[in-house]
């Protein structure tokens, strides 16, 4: 099961096929990636501005 230089191994992907052992292999190396919020935050001015609309249309 000697290494066969199909570079597969280095294009940086979650699994590759790995022609020396036959089979796929899952890269132990991934990076967990962490969820972000992105959109509206309170304090921000397009926040409040579109905050402030909706209210005064559901009070009417």
């Amino acid at each position: 099961m000697s290494c066969i230089h199909c570079e597969n191994c280095k294009l940086d992907t979650k699994a590759y096929y790995c022609f020396a052992k036959n089979d796929f292999v899952v890269s132990e190396k991934s990076t967990v990636m962490e969820k972000t919020r992105t959109g509206w935050k309170k304090g921000v001015k397009e926040y409040e501005i579109h905050r402030r609309k909706l209210r005064k249309e559901v009070e009417i």
